[in-house]
């Protein structure tokens, strides 16, 4: 119970203590009026046992009691209610918060692994169920149990024959729902797979709707999406469909104990082993203890469900972060020793050693697959070395402060993205802190100041999420100025000009040029002219280094670099026959 209360509240399970103190008050006040009616019928039945008038006094202290009582239960009302939903959003946005700022700090492998769909329908769809369980469902759960004690308790010292017999179902039920606990996880787990795929193939197809049309692939398209949703529905419809018949039969069990209370009492009456009074308190009281039992099974069902989405957020609030203690100093040498690296037990890079030296050019060069990008990766630590050690400035990788590490690293990626926010921002991305004239300098070191300056509202224009207004030329250089704007001491680019018309291309090689007298530059490129300039050409082969060197000696002695060079410069000069 512990553990579903923490996973429930997403690790912050001090967060219901007063909603839980404000909905037991509120059950309580609920019976009064049952406390009440007892009064006031047990006045008649002993103004009728005795042959003595009625004490009208006390109906009207009872009269006036269920004003205040009105009252009273009007404001616990109103403070429970506030109290509970401020919990639960509180914990939704703290676990929102949290969970962001957690997947911030994770491995980038990790997250590369993970479909944006699932995330995606755990921040919103999961912490929605989380939000529902902590608003009412497990206080009011909670304020029952401890209700449904203290009713006990009490109902033992008047008379314990009696109240076995109001609990005598409980026994039964509780078999009932703890064997229901284990279809209702397979059935809940589906469900919120459902939703995931549901929402991954949304997100699928609204990225992709350009594709779809271009290529006449809406019917086929349409039909994944349209599977999702139906399997989404089906699994619904299965859910609550098991879940009505287990709280009905639940409840329906539980409210048998009522006969086998009338039954035992008068039996005991009959033998005068009970008094009419106190039969007469525990048919006052059945008719309003089942109540507690009742929300307790409703909202019980609920919480199971709630806690798969509860669960699945604690699995990631619970992966490892990417740790590392020490500082980078000046020293920016980058060397790889004997590094190693599988994707899937599948051998991706094997024994790497290559130095590259501060305020230089390396460029990484192979065929498709040769493990270009790993190594790239493996150095923004995206992934950590299986295999070997990576150093800068002679000190380990992985105890670097992943931080320290990325306050001293600009990438760009082959795949950019862009904020639904100004172009202007979007290379503020880079250095939060930079002035108008320290953007537009930057942008135009990236070549793209020009392409700006045309649009309509200029850095002030507005780009769609993910960047979909602009070209991928005038993404590509975006990010570029990003890099230059942040001013690190090691720049990665990854498929940089891949992106980039000619005329583009030489502008970005002429601002990469001017980097390199005081930048560490490492740039993978299928243009291999662009890098024959570059301090050191790295030739990579099936996860192994072939070759490094300059490119003059590269082409004359490595065949592979060769064939490379050859083959694009015939590419180069291919044309249209007639």
């Amino acid at each position: 119970m512990k553990d579903a209360i923490y996973n429930i509240t997403s690790g912050e399970p001090k967060t219901l203590a007063q909603s839980t103190f404000w909905a037991t008050l509120e059950s309580i006040a609920r019976l009064l009026p049952a406390v009440i009616a007892f009064y006031g019928i047990f006045e008649l039945f002993e103004s009728y046992q005795q042959n003595r008038s009625l004490d009208t006094r006390l109906y009207l202290y009872l009269i006036l009691a269920s004003v205040v009582w009105f009252a009273v239960q009007v404001l616990i009302s109103t403070i429970a209610y506030d109290r509970q939903y401020t919990a639960a959003y509180d914990v939704s946005e703290k676990g929102r918060t949290k969970l962001a700022n957690h997947l911030r700090k994770l491995s980038l492998g990790f997250l590369d692994s993970r479909d944006p769909g699932d995330l995606t329908t755990m921040m919103l769809g999961d912490y929605a169920l989380l939000e529902s369980a902590v608003s009412h469902l497990v206080p009011q759960a909670l304020a029952a149990v401890i209700l449904l004690i203290m009713a006990f308790i009490s109902l033992c010292l008047i008379d314990w024959r009696m109240t076995l017999c109001l609990y005598a179902m409980l026994p039964i039920v509780l078999l009932v729902v703890k064997g229901s606990n284990i279809l209702m996880k397979k059935l809940g787990g589906r469900h919120i797979q459902a939703k995931v795929e549901s929402a991954s193939r949304l997100q699928e197809y609204l990225q992709g709707i350009k594709e779809i049309k271009a290529y006449s692939l809406g019917g086929q398209q349409f039909a994944r999406i349209q599977q999702a949703f139906d399997t989404l529905r089906k699994e619904s419809i299965r859910i609550e469909g098991f879940l009505g018949p287990v709280v009905m039969v639940a409840i329906s069990l539980l409210r048998m104990g009522l006969p086998i209370l009338v039954f035992m009492g008068s039996y005991l009456l009959a033998q005068r082993s009970l008094v009419e009074s106190v039969f007469l308190v525990f048919i006052v009281v059945a008719s309003r203890i089942y109540d507690p039992f009742t929300t307790l099974m409703i909202n019980y069902t609920e919480m199971r469900y709630a806690l798969i989405s509860g669960e699945r957020i604690m699995e990631i609030r619970n992966q490892p972060e990417v740790q590392g203690t020490e500082e980078l100093t000046e020293d920016y040498t980058i060397h790889f020793k004997d590094v190693g690296f599988s994707y899937k037990d599948e051998p991706v890079l094997q024994k790497i050693n290559v130095e590259i030296q501060p305020r230089t050019l390396t460029a990484l060069v192979g065929p498709s697959g040769s493990g270009k990008s790993t190594i790239v990766k493996l150095l923004a630590r995206f992934y950590d070395v299986q295999e070997g050690v990576i150093e800068i400035g002679g000190k380990d990788l992985t105890t670097v402060n992943p931080e320290n590490l990325y306050s001293h690293l600009s990438m760009v990626f082959q795949d950019v993205y862009l904020f639904k926010d100004t172009i202007l921002n979007n290379i503020r991305v880079g250095n939060q802190t930079a002035t108008f004239e320290k953007v537009v300098e930057a942008a135009k070191k990236a070549h793209c100041h020009e392409f700006i300056s045309a649009l309509p509202d200029g850095y002030d224009t507005l780009v769609g999420e993910g960047g979909s207004t602009l070209s991928g030329g005038e993404k590509q250089r975006i990010s570029i100025a990003r890099a230059f704007i942040k001013q690190s001491e090691i720049i990665l680019l990854d498929e940089a000009t891949a992106a980039l018309d000619l005329e583009n291309e030489a502008g970005v090689q002429r601002a990469i040029k001017n980097l390199v007298a005081d930048k560490t530059v490492i740039v993978i490129a299928h243009r291999l002219k662009t890098v024959m300039n570059a301090d050191q050409i790295v030739v990579l082969e099936k996860g192994k280094v072939a070759a490094k060197g300059k490119h003059s000696d590269l082409y004359q002695t490595c065949d592979l670099y060769r064939k490379l060079v050859d083959m694009q410069n015939e590419a180069t000069n291919w044309k249209f026959s007639k």
